[in-house]
């Protein structure tokens, strides 16, 4: 494919976060954009409003209408479309070009000095705070993330001086996304390996396997680039690239230590192979966030953001959408919300906020999400559930699957070991919470729980 010949592209899910990010990124290069979606949200509205034509409904129809040109027109699949859509049925029959979002990011990433950001859990915020450091220094970046960013209001940043200066002068970020193999297509000079716990069993089957793609991941690394991996992985021993260790081990190579918490703001220095960096604050809370904060701080070190630099950006940055975000912050009611969707973050963020907030009763709301999920971590689910004081569960949040039989919310429920836990249906959440008027209450999971957080502001707020 040569970008040149491109004169319109046509996304199948384009209302997804990475998708949305390189629809972006070609209207801004003008090209046409063009697009279906499941379902309008906030961020379709958006594109819309940004000049971007968007369909809800799987109509072969229109696109016929569209008379798009085989040659000069680009379709984009995410993996989140069924096999048995109509639209990519009649599109392969034309033989369009079709390519995936990971191979279309790989494309747009290749003439550039990447910097990747894998793992499980962590990399959203990870590449969105290394883009921001680098943004807010002299070196500048472009970006393409999985997340909304609160500084910018957007998943795609640009380089000032993209036009001027010469592409493998330029930095672009880029977060590796494991699921489906994806990041197999990214050629990284800096890379980040966040987390490798188990997930995405429906496409790996075993753990191996995936840890199997982070190793392949992490030899993709380009010469004379480095890798961060965070201390304690169990692919460490296997790595035989370039790399660093991160964390708050102070056996690491690169560690955070002296970290304290000043009125809910975190506080920590920085250990870079003896090079010590003292009493930075993060914008954002959570212990895991400070770990995220280690490796963003030293590719952006590495990469010639000067300490002066790191210490202002640190400082000024406000997460990610849905990433430990405060929707209410008063003394008398907070209330934050976070896609938490796996075992592992819901400890992260449940042990971050109950450390913050020890006195106050935890009253979170989690919907479950994919039923594979639900089935391969049951019980780690149940146990990382049980931190909270009072929990509130959702039926589970299918996506792309069918039920499968005897998994549901039900059946953690029963697991749980707090005293108090109820099932609430969507339609039954914010009157839930209306009657309960918890002072401390969290929203976590990665399916549509998001489309309440509003109205449960306005129930908190009243």
């Amino acid at each position: 494919m040569n970008l040149k010949d491109i004169q319109t592209a046509y996304f199948l899910g384009i209302g997804g976060i990475g998708m949305s990010a390189i629809a972006r990124y070609f209207k801004h290069v003008g090209i046409r954009v063009l697009g279906y979606d499941k379902t309008e949200t906030p961020l379709t509205k958006k594109l819309t409003e940004e000049g971007m034509h968007i369909h809800y409904t799987d109509d072969v129809d229109y696109l016929k209408s569209l008379h798009l040109d085989v040659k000069h027109t680009l379709v984009v699949l995410t993996p989140a479309i069924p096999k048995d859509h109509m639209e990519w049925a009649w599109l392969r029959a034309g033989n369009f070009t079709i390519q995936k979002r990971s191979e279309v990011l790989g494309l747009l990433s290749a003439a550039y000095k990447t910097i990747g950001v894998a793992g499980t859990h962590g990399k959203t915020t990870t590449s969105s705070l290394v883009a921001h450091i680098l943004t807010d220094s002299h070196v500048k970046c472009n970006a393409f993330l999985g997340g909304i960013t609160s500084n910018y209001q957007t998943n795609l940043l640009l380089h000032p001086q993209a036009d001027v200066l010469p592409k493998e002068a330029q930095y672009t970020v880029v977060e590796a996304d494991e699921f489906d193999r994806s990041f197999l297509t990214l050629f990284p000079y800096y890379s980040v390996i966040t987390s490798t716990d188990a997930d995405h069993l429906d496409i790996y089957g075993e753990h191996s396997a995936m840890q199997e793609s982070f190793l392949a991941y992490a030899n993709r690394l380009v010469n004379g680039g480095t890798l961060w991996v965070k201390y304690g992985l169990d692919i460490i021993p296997s790595l035989t690239v370039n790399h660093k260790t991160y964390g708050l081990n102070a056996a690491a190579d690169v560690f955070a230590f002296d970290i304290h918490i000043n009125e809910a703001e975190h506080v920590f220095s920085l250990n870079l192979n003896g090079k010590i960096v003292k009493n930075l604050s993060l914008g954002i809370p959570g212990m895991h966030n400070i770990e995220n904060a280690v490796a963003a701080s030293a590719i952006a070190l590495e990469a010639g953001v000067s300490e002066e630099e790191l210490r202002a950006a640190l400082f000024s940055f406000r997460g990610v959408k849905r990433r430990f975000e405060y929707i209410i912050k008063e003394p008398n009611c907070v209330f934050i919300d976070d896609y938490a969707h796996h075992p592992e973050e819901l400890k992260a963020i449940l042990g971050s906020v109950k450390r913050m907030y020890p006195t106050m009763e935890l009253v979170a709301a989690f919907q479950p999400h994919l039923f594979t999920r639900t089935r391969d971590f049951a019980a780690g689910f149940s146990e990382a559930l049980s931190m909270a004081d009072h929990m509130l569960l959702l039926d589970i949040y299918p996506a792309r699957e069918l039920p499968i039989e005897g998994v549901s919310s039900a059946m953690l429920l029963e697991k749980m070991t707090l005293a108090k836990k109820e099932l609430v249906s969507k339609q039954e959440l914010v009157e839930r919470v209306k009657a309960l008027q918890p002072k401390l209450f969290l929203t976590l999971g990665a399916g549509d729980i998001d489309a309440l957080v509003e109205p449960i502001k306005n129930a908190l707020s009243k």
